[in-house]
């Protein structure tokens, strides 16, 4: 009994998925990683989560018309999709991405599948009736590339890569919202009761357009009062660094080689840094004890960029914007080192970059049932933005006494 999903039955074959060291592992991920230490009602995991999805997505999948196999394989791919993901969430991401730059693309995707086969391997007969071809297409699902040459409109259920629009959001937008006690005028239930398939996609009936976009406004809205809050990235800092100094030790970052070291890799590495008493783990228990009595890395100042000077700036960034640069500028005798500064720039956008996302949408006209149209801007709302992406530039510091 889900608060945000009711009531969700699972067949016995996909029980035998969650009852699994695997996936009872998410249990111990915050959804939305540090930010529940921003927002304390954010104490949602990504295993309820993960069970939203495989409902959604079995709901969906039923609702379109995909036989039995098809259906089996969208809902464990839905069930599977966050199986990979590290500690805190996405923060793990970026932990990789500094510490192996032998694998400066990794993401949480290829964990599950690692997570996956893991399951497939130590569970003999738990995917039970399924190919070698079905369980490639679970992969596909997962990662949203189509490898084979399974229908388009698959892909559109779990991570659709063509518009965005997929029962991960449906879930996680609502559920989010619900914990963080933010409200969302997108409507999913009814999104999904007006889709149907047609020229191998999922479309949607015209009078939807503006539920899609209260779906893409409340994407950016999470992103700027909550995924990117200055508190809850200083706290990210904070843990990526007590992480890092805990690497040689602990050989966090060398987990994601095996699904037997990944299965470790939960929220509770900051406890057994913590009652670790290995010397060499003094500057991460140092942070993280930091963290616990509130001293956190201090924000010092923000710029939204300007629509005139965004486009030269992304093109110079990194050259011009370093920690390395800032310092040079100190003034009144101040003694900055570059351990000092963080510089964080990241965009916020409506989902589909500078462009407008309902561009990528699909919809249909019950009145012309095989006809396939693309809505556009004006139609929908003469009150939409005009601009879909900003640029913003944040610096923080470690050294809260060098702030004046």
């Amino acid at each position: 009994n889900d608060n945000k999903q009711g009531l969700m039955e699972f067949d016995d074959w996909v029980v035998k998925f969650i009852d699994t060291e695997h996936f009872q592992r998410l249990r111990s991920i915050k959804q939305l990683g540090t930010f529940y230490y921003v927002y304390p009602g954010a104490s949602h995991n990504r295993f309820e989560h993960s069970l939203g999805v495989a409902h959604l997505a079995h709901s969906l999948a039923k609702r379109i018309g995909c036989d039995e196999k098809d259906l089996k394989c969208v809902t464990l791919a839905a069930l599977c999709h966050d199986l990979g993901h590290g500690p805190f969430s996405h923060l793990f991401e970026e932990f990789i991405k500094k510490t192996r730059t032998d694998r400066i693309k990794w993401k949480h995707e290829e964990a599950s599948i690692m997570m996956f086969n893991d399951i497939l391997k130590k569970y003999k007969g738990i995917a039970g009736d399924l190919s070698e071809d079905d369980k490639q297409l679970i992969r596909d699902l997962i990662t949203g590339n189509n490898t084979g040459d399974r229908p388009p409109y698959l892909f559109d259920i779990v991570s659709n890569q063509r518009n965005s629009i997929d029962v991960d959001k449906f879930d996680y937008l609502a559920r989010d919202c619900y914990y963080l006690g933010m409200k969302s005028e997108f409507d999913f239930s009814r999104l999904m009761n007006y889709s149907r398939v047609s020229k191998d996609q999922i479309v949607y009936e015209y009078k939807e357009s503006y539920n899609i976009y209260e779906l893409f406004h409340t994407r950016y809205s999470l992103h700027k009062k909550a995924y990117k809050h200055f508190v809850g990235r200083a706290i990210d800092y904070m843990i990526i660094d007590a992480l890092v100094e805990a690497d040689s030790v602990l050989k966090i970052s060398d987990s994601i080689n095996n699904a037997k070291d990944y299965l470790k890799m939960d929220d509770t590495i900051l406890n057994r840094i913590v009652c670790d008493n290995n010397p060499n783990l003094k500057k991460s228990k140092k942070i993280i004890k930091r963290i616990r009595r509130r001293k956190l890395y201090k924000f010092v100042d923000a710029y939204l960029v300007p629509k005139k000077f965004k486009e030269k700036f992304e093109r110079v960034k990194i050259i011009v914007l370093t920690e390395k640069k800032i310092i040079k500028y100190r003034s009144n005798g101040a003694e900055l080192e570059k351990d000092d500064v963080i510089v964080d720039i990241f965009n916020l956008n409506y989902g589909n970059k500078v462009e407008n996302p309902i561009d990528k949408v699909e919809f249909y006209d019950k009145n012309q049932p095989n006809d396939g149209i693309y809505y556009i801007e004006l139609q929908v709302s003469y009150l939409t933005p005009k601009q879909y992406e900003e640029l913003n530039i944040r610096i923080f510091t470690r050294n809260r006494r060098k702030v004046i």
